[in-house]
Order: structure tokens, then sequence, then C-alpha cells
């Protein structure tokens, strides 16, 4: 995903992941926060923005956000995201108004809103923390640059978990180098793209 288009820099790099994580009372606390400290301290991952609504056994519920960047970053990432979503809704005309939308929407520096925190603890079980985190995954930023010197384009990419193994396993079992045919559609869908534009 590259931001010198349309929505600056801010959107380097690194792909973006979004987690979504369920966990017992507040053992969030306990091993995560460092966890991430230290990821972020050895240039792995950085935090786009993460909410975490803890509900404790009575009902009552806590939010607590962070970020890893500034207000001004904030804004310019929600620029680059609003432009892309627009492109893909109405063109660069498009992209000029999602960006407009986007930055507004940032200006608070967070892209998940705590004032959605109530909905989200309505449907959480009591003695429960829900944390959503989107990360910037900045170790593969070097991998990328070196792919672009290389004349390399990157035709498609995903994360894979245990699901999706599963059923790459059983893709495989019916039809060999089953892979080979996702290669060959996400190479299809590519050059599509490019002819469209």
């Amino acid at each position: 995903m590259s931001g010198e288009h349309l929505g600056g820099e801010i959107l380097a790099d690194g792909p973006i992941h979004k987690l979504i994580v369920e966990f017992e009372l507040n053992r969030f606390r306990g091993e995560l926060l460092p966890e991430l400290e230290r990821l972020k301290e050895h240039g792995v991952i950085r935090v786009l923005d993460l909410i975490a609504v803890r509900k404790d056994r009575m009902g009552a519920f806590a939010v607590l956000s962070m970020s890893d960047l500034s207000p001004a970053e904030a804004v310019e990432f929600g620029a680059a995201v609003g432009s892309l979503i627009g492109l893909g809704v109405a063109g660069r005309e498009g992209a000029k108004a999602g960006a407009v939308v986007g930055a507004e929407a940032l200006e608070d520096g967070h892209l998940f809103d705590p004032r959605d925190a109530p909905k989200l603890a309505e449907r959480m079980p009591n003695g429960t923390t829900y944390v959503i985190a989107l990360f910037e995954h900045l170790w593969s930023i070097p991998l990328r640059q070196k792919i672009d010197r290389a004349g390399g384009s990157i035709v498609s990419e995903e994360w894979v978990g245990i699901s999706e193994l599963i059923s790459i396993g059983l893709g495989a079992a019916s039809t060999p180098l089953g892979f080979v045919a996702d290669v060959e559609s996400e190479a299809q869908a590519a050059e599509a793209g490019a002819q469209e534009a």
C-alpha cells in the first residue's frame, strides 16, 4: 500500500492489520501492553489506533484508547484512507471528496470512536475486555522497497490464519496445485484492473 498518490506519505508501505481480541476481565493490560511497547520500540509495528472496552462483572464499562499518530498524522492518515475509498467508489472526484471526509473523521486523532463504546459494551458479556487495534507492519517496508527496486509488483497479499490453511488443504486435496489457480486468478484480476484505469 503506497501513499505517494492522493493521500500523501502517511499511508506508507507497511500493510495494515485490523485485530479484534476478547479477554477475560483485565488481562489485556498484564502482558499485551508491554508486548505492544516492545514491538513499537523495535520498529516492528506502529499502532494506528486502538480501543479497549472493559466491562466488569456488574456491567459497568471503561474505555481506553491509544495511537502512535500525532493529531496531524491522524488527519493525514484519514485523508489518505478516505481518498482511496473515494477512488474506489467514484474515481478521482470521489477520491477528492473522500480525502476531505476522511481528514474530518480523524480530527480527534482516532479512527475508532470512543462514543461507540456503549454499543459495543451492550453486546459484551460481563467480565470481559474487547480490544480492537489497527496496526501498520513496519517490518515489511524494507522488503517492499526491495521488491520495487527489483521491478516487481505485488499481485496479491493477505493474512493466512488457521482457517485459511485448512481451506488451502481442502482445496489442494480436490485440486492438485490449487494455489496456482489462485495466483493466475489474482494476476488476471490485476491485469483487468490495469486495463480499466
